[in-house]
């Protein structure tokens, strides 16, 4: 496992902060000792709950941004539906995140070719049209997404051994 190190006053402090600042601590430490983002090279040296965080976060501000399309043409559809975030989704307490990772899959599925492929800004843009079946799943994410992160921040809160060091 990378080890991630955070001084115990700084997260004795982001957690008076709220559980958004307390998980984001986690996350951006985590992306450091990580070097930025998820590769495959790194990845081989994390735990799986370290990888699962980075992708929720990933995942987060993706959907958040441009919703489930933006993240599958920003090439993470493989990550997220071709292996396990969604059960693991379902171990950490998030059921309701994991039956929408699994309706979305079967869209990804259907659709991932056409959503991959390169495009102008102006073509991206177009397929938001001819995706609209996403726009539901955007919706559930953002309805939800307040109370998933806090089930996450708790989550990390509840093992955080497997996550970081507390130096």
């Amino acid at each position: 496992m990378i080890e991630v190190k955070i001084q115990d006053q700084e997260l004795a402090q982001a957690a008076t902060k709220g559980v958004d600042t307390f998980l984001q601590l986690v996350i951006d430490h985590t992306r450091e000792a990580i070097g930025g983002e998820l590769t495959s090279e790194n990845m081989a040296q994390m735990s799986s709950k370290q990888i699962t965080l980075i992708g929720y976060a990933t995942l987060r501000e993706e959907v958040m941004d441009g919703g489930f399309v933006q993240l599958i043409h920003n090439g993470y559809g493989p990550f997220f539906f071709r292996n396990p975030f969604d059960a693991a989704m379902r171990d950490w307490g998030l059921v309701e995140l994991c039956r929408l990772m699994r309706r979305v899959k079967k869209q990804y599925i259907r659709n991932h070719d056409t959503i991959e492929k390169e495009m102008s800004d102006e073509e991206f843009m177009a397929i938001y049209e001819d995706m609209q079946i996403f726009d539901d799943f955007d919706d559930d994410f953002i309805t939800n997404e307040e109370q998933w992160t806090e089930m996450i921040a708790h989550f990390v809160d509840e093992h955080l051994e497997e996550f970081i060091s507390i130096i």
